[in-house]
């Protein structure tokens, strides 16, 4: 398996933005961290630990040079007031038994330092013991006479500066953390609504009246050409919506006159050719006028598919086509031109119908899409001509032989409409052996 670092990054602009962020504060906090364990922590805590021995140290000496009871009781007395040290001394003793399970407490950060200076120092057998819950330090060191019992509280080794500094250090990068993250947040929102406003008119919806351009200044400039593209786009259509309708209009019109005059003729082969002629004109015009028309004007709606589907499946069975409809299960009302979205099922439909004996019609839900998908049994295609049959008036019966289908806008017409909502269309093999189409709509 080939190793990618992008698998490990962010989907998200937004996750993307906080890596960058958060990365180097991160580094930055682990390399402050070991320099200063390793310098300033380290080199605190060996000093105070050196000095706590050689108080120790001197103590010890002071008792084996012959103390009495009264002279230790002094020493324990000053130790106690000056330096924090509670002393007792045991004439005949043992040092005590580490233990078992006492091992880690022997290797804290406190002890070694401590038994490094003792051992440097006082150069006598000794025992450590950590109180970590009353937090404080047992030492025991064995004199020529007895044992030596020195109590000390744990913040004589170590400076508690160092928890501080460590503390505000975290703090102070988290609070930092926050406000960038604040910060970000409102300077991708406008990128989300820019993206939200190029997905809506993607496919086919009206973009939000509050949508404007805001945020940084590329933001702004790409918001207002998004907006001006928007604007050109919808006069475009505009536009041609109105010549379309006009050329109609002036086409139908002769049309229809030619109609009205070969009815009154005497009706003879010729004049039944001719009728047939018409009617080929008539259907290739109102082919070519769907296709360039595309959008029109019709506004998406919320549409219950289901019902569209039975609606295209009782049309094509009106037809002489055998046709079966799965319907799916669930929730499958999406967002869609109704009109447009229909003639596109009718013409693949119609297809199926005229190349194949049975067709069969299904709509599932699967995650955030809704997949419908038309299999026959008809001969089917050639594979490599799936994506050719797309094209604007690419035929696979290379005649143009009207009896075997129409003029080749059909499949391009479906594809421009499915496109216009999103969507994507394909074509693949069919298990009844002819030809399967697969559209899937996003919900």
């Amino acid at each position: 398996m080939k190793f990618s670092v992008k698998s490990f990054l962010p989907r998200t602009l937004f996750g993307r933005s906080l890596m960058i962020l958060v990365t180097p504060i991160l580094l930055i906090q682990i390399i402050t961290t070991f320099v200063f364990f390793d310098r300033h922590w380290g080199r605190v805590t060996n000093r105070l630990s050196f000095a706590v021995a050689g108080e120790m140290a001197v103590i010890a000496d002071q008792i084996e040079q012959g103390g009495d009871e009264d002279q230790i009781k002094q020493i324990a007395g000053y130790a106690a007031r000056n330096l924090d040290l509670l002393i007792s001394y045991e004439t005949d003793g043992a040092l005590p038994v580490l233990p078992e399970g006492n091992t880690e407490k022997q290797h804290s950060l406190i002890v070694r330092p401590l038994a490094r200076a003792m051992e440097a120092q006082i150069r006598r057998p000794s025992h450590i013991d950590v109180n970590v819950q009353e937090k404080w330090v047992e030492v025991s060191i064995k004199l020529e006479n007895g044992i030596l019992h020195v109590s000390l509280p744990q913040k004589r080794l170590f400076s508690s500066s160092s928890y501080i500094f460590l503390l505000w250090m975290i703090g102070v990068s988290l609070a930092l953390l926050a406000i960038a993250i604040l910060f970000m947040r409102n300077q991708i929102r406008p990128i989300r609504r820019l993206a939200v406003a190029a997905e809506r008119f993607g496919r086919g919806l009206d973009i939000h009246p509050s949508f404007k351009p805001e945020g940084a200044r590329e933001i702004r400039q790409a918001s207002g050409a998004f907006l001006e593209m928007h604007e050109r786009i919808r006069r475009q259509i505009q536009q041609r919506t109105a010549m379309l309708s006009g050329v109609s209009h002036d086409l139908r019109t002769p049309l229809t006159r030619m109609k009205l005059q070969v009815a009154m003729l005497e009706q003879t082969p010729d004049v039944e050719a001719l009728k047939g002629d018409i009617e080929d004109m008539e259907r290739m015009i109102d082919a070519y006028l769907d296709f360039a028309r595309g959008e029109g004007g019709e506004q998406s709606v919320r549409t219950d598919l289901n019902d569209m589907l039975e609606r295209v499946a009782v049309n094509a069975r009106r037809q002489g086509g055998e046709i079966d409809f799965q319907g799916g299960e669930g929730n499958l009302s999406v967002q869609l031109r109704p009109i447009a979205f229909e003639r596109c099922l009718s013409n693949i439909v119609s297809n199926a119908r005229k190349y194949s004996e049975h067709s069969w019609l299904a709509a599932v839900r699967r995650a955030d899409v809704i997949e419908v998908t038309l299999d026959d049994d008809g001969p089917g295609i050639p594979e490599d001509q799936f994506e050719e049959v797309f094209k604007p008036f690419v035929r696979v019966d290379a005649s143009r032989n009207p009896a075997t289908g129409g003029v080749g806008l059909g499949l391009p017409i479906a594809q421009d409409v499915v496109h216009s909502h999103g969507g994507r269309i394909w074509l693949e093999d069919s298990n009844h052996g002819g030809l399967r189409v697969v559209i899937h709509l996003p919900v």
